[in-house]
This record gives structure tokens, sequence and C-alpha cells, in this order.
């Protein structure tokens, strides 16, 4: 009789996988040993696999290689990291090392940008492709940059008033983009998107204020899907839809030359996760092209900006099971030993699903469970909301500790939670660990940040202000 974890998993999906193999008992991630990181470094624990940055850039750049190659399509590729996803130094030390480019959203991104380029790892060739509705910090810190030298800065157009913001704080020639406000799913509670300009709207705001003006190059138009890029009628038709504007734009503009493909990929949330990403590459560059030859104009080089693709997979959370409550005849609450709201927001939030498996035990036997955080929030929980169906892990036996592990949690967690900062029942940041691989694959962890002690949030607060 199947009545292990083990069984459980092997009888529910494809295991081992490629990031998720075991050693005997216990649960190995890319090959590393997590039970030996609890060992080491306890728990909560959260940690950041940096090799996975690289090899996802790397992926994608191949899947559009390969793809323009094919199609003969004759246009560039540029891969730019969107900073909102992961503002951390380490994750854009990591992604620059693969040539990518950047994607901004606010102010602060440009401070970041400047650092970078005061360090060298970013240079003139660069490109800064700076989106969000942009405010009067921003606006001043993009001109700082244009107005430094760095030509290769692109504020792209969220509305009507911003280009003549931005004309009033930069000296000289300037290239911009323009953002398509695209229709969202049926699904969602309003129809079009409040970022971008509509549809309609674009053709003439380039020949009112574009146009003639001397001061301004467009040189992009970008296209921004909400729900990322799906196999779904309702991408390619905003695709299509997209294809007939940059068309329109391009006969009337010679300097457009670049579609911007914002929304990104997928990436797994269960071990049952398929996306076939060299078909999708493919047939966007596909569509793109037959529009283009159809109309008979140039097809646009092609910028991405994938952020949850390029961190998410790179980022885990480890937790010890505390407790087990039997609140009544069928519900077991397993209670870990931090917080789903703190720690993991998008759970909470908007239910979003992670890969989720026992560290170790997986030769006992299972249950149904649900898992709980230490708040006094009754929506500090994970369940079958969440999970892709119930939640089963190893019985639990005060005598023998279970760690169960939070994978792919790498984007936007640690901003949305608030990292470093206050959290909902004062439930303290854990600490985070930075895992690498040398030249010769040898592995090296570092500690980022240790646990938050009561100290550093007792000084938030203002308890040691005099």
């Amino acid at each position: 009789m199947n009545t292990k974890y083990i069984d459980l998993i092997n009888q529910t999906f494809y295991f081992p996988q490629e990031e998720f193999t075991l050693n005997k008992d216990n649960l190995l991630f890319h090959n590393i040993d997590l039970m030996k990181l609890v060992e080491q470094y306890g728990t909560p624990l959260k940690f950041t696999y940096l090799p996975q940055i690289s090899s996802n850039i790397n992926r994608a750049k191949g899947w559009f290689r390969k793809a323009m190659e094919k199609l003969d399509y004759d246009g560039k590729y540029y891969y730019c990291y969107c900073t909102k996803s992961s503002h951390f130094s380490f994750i854009l030390n990591e992604a620059l090392k693969n040539n990518v480019h950047i994607e901004t959203s606010s102010a602060y991104d440009i401070n970041i940008v400047e650092k970078l380029m005061e360090e060298g790892k970013i240079n003139k060739n660069t490109y800064v492709v700076c989106n969000g509705f942009k405010r009067e910090q921003y606006i001043e810190n993009i001109a700082k940059l244009i107005n430094g030298g760095h030509n290769r800065t692109i504020p792209v157009i969220d509305n009507f008033e911003e280009l003549d913001l931005l004309q009033e704080a930069i000296d000289g020639k300037f290239k911009i983009g323009i953002r398509i406000a695209a229709e969202e799913e049926p699904k969602f509670e309003f129809y079009t998107s409040r970022l971008g300009i509509g549809y309609k709207n674009i053709v003439p705001f380039y020949r009112k204020q574009i146009q003639e003006n001397k001061k301004v190059e467009l040189k992009m138009l970008h296209f921004f899907i909400n729900t990322g890029i799906r196999d779904t009628a309702y991408y390619w038709n905003e695709l299509l839809k997209c294809m007939k504007v940059y068309i329109a734009l391009k006969k009337e503009c010679p300097s457009l030359d670049s579609l911007n493909i914002g929304g990104g990929f997928p990436i797994k949330n269960s071990l049952a996760f398929e996306y076939d990403y060299q078909y999708m590459v493919e047939e966007i560059l596909n569509q793109i092209k037959i529009a283009c030859d159809d109309a008979e104009v140039p097809v646009p080089n092609i910028f991405t900006e994938f952020g949850s693709f390029t961190v998410g997979e790179s980022g885990g959370a480890i937790y010890e099971i505390l407790h087990q409550k039997q609140q009544n005849d069928r519900e077991k609450w397993n209670m870990i030993d931090s917080s789903f709201i703190t720690t993991l927001p998008d759970t909470w939030a908007i239910n979003k699903r992670f890969v989720m498996l026992a560290v170790n035990r997986w030769n006992d036997t299972y249950e149904r469970v649900l898992l709980g955080g230490l708040t006094c929030d009754s929506d500090d929980y994970y369940n079958s909301e969440q999970h892709m169906n119930a939640v089963y892990l190893p019985k639990y036996n005060k005598e023998k500790p279970l760690y169960i592990g939070f994978f792919n949690t790498g984007a936007y967690q640690e901003t949305i939670g608030g990292f470093g900062g206050l959290h909902h029942c004062l439930i303290p940041q854990p600490k985070h660990i930075l895992i690498d691989r040398d030249d010769n694959g040898i592995l090296a962890t570092e500690v980022f940040s240790e646990q938050q002690s009561a100290e550093q949030v007792l000084d938030i607060l203002g308890y040691y202000k005099k």
C-alpha cells in the first residue's frame, strides 16, 4: 500500500525534476541539501540561489536567438530586467553579468542605476527603459541621467502630460517610447489598463506632440499585458491590435524601430507546471513578422522586460512545523515558525501558488493538513485555495521535527512584505542567505541579513528616540 509521502509525490507528479531531487529522506534543490542549510542556519530561513538568475536569462536569450534564426527575423533582441521584481544589489549584480538592460518603475530606481554606473556594472551601452507614472522626482532623475550623457535612457510616455514635463527638464534631443493602454481580460473589474495611452489615441498623440517636435525622437512602442505572456485568444488578439498601432505609427514615424513586449513569462508554481517557452517566443515573433511583412514595414527590434522570470525561481523559504492543532474532527493545523502574511505576502493577498514540498521525512506516512502562520490574523494560512490542491505532508510527530520549503518565491515577496521594516504582529524578518557556486561548481553560502531583532523593531517604532 502506497502510504508514504514519497509515494504521494511520485503518483501525483513526474518526480524527480531538474531542480528537485532526493537524497534518501531529504529534499535537494539544485543539488543543495536543504537539511544541511537548516542545520547550519536554522529556521525560518529565506534563501536566494544566484546561479538560477543567470540560467534563466540565458535560457530566454537562447529561445529568442533560435526563433529569430528560424524565422529569418531581421531585428535585434534586448533582454531587460524589470527591477521592481527585486531591487536587491545581489540580484542586479548577478543579472548584469549577462549583458542585460534595465527597466525601471519609479524615481529611486534611477538612483540604483546611478550607483551601478559608478561601479561600472552599467555603461553607456545599457538601455534604461523608464516605465511607470512619473511624478516630479522621477522626471528629475530621468532628466539627470539623460543630461549626464546616458543616451540610451528611454522614458516611456504613460500619459499626455509627461512629454511636456520631460521636455522642460531635459536639455537637447532625447528618445522616448509610448505605452499602450491594453484592454484587460474580460473577467477583470475594469476594461482598460490605468497605465499608458489608449490604442485609438496614440497616432493622434504622435501627430500633435511628436511628429514636428525637433527635440523628441520616438523609438519604442511598449505593449504590456497584465496576465503575462500566455497562449490564450485574449493575448493573441491584444498582440495583433498592438501591431496595427505599431504599423500605423511606423508608416508615419521612421525613427520608431522597437517593440517592448511587457508582461513576463510564467514560472513554475507546482510540480505539474507545463509551458512551452520556445513555442511562445517563435509564435510571437512569427505574428509580428507576418503583420509587418503584410504591411511592408521593417520588423521591430524586440525588448522584453522579464522580472519574475528572471528572479522568481532563485528564491525559497524554509519553515519548521512547530506544532499541530486538531481543531475539529477533520481539520489539522500545522503551525509554521513564521508568518505567510509577512514572509510570503502574495499567498495572502492574491492567493498566489508556490511550489511547496516537505524538506525531510519523505519516507514517512502522510496526512492532509492546513498550514497556519504565527500572526493572530485569521487570513494567515496556506491551503488548497493557494495550493494547486489539498496540502499533504508527512504526519506530524513532535519527536521528529518536520521542515517544509516554499520555492520560486524570489520575486516581489521581500518588497511587498516590507523587508527590514515592521510586520504584522511584529513577527521578525527571517534570516536571509545567498547561495552561489564558483567556476568549479563548488557551493558557497553567506548571510545577507540576520533575523530581525527586537531592538531593530523597537527602534523603528520610536522607543529608542530621545
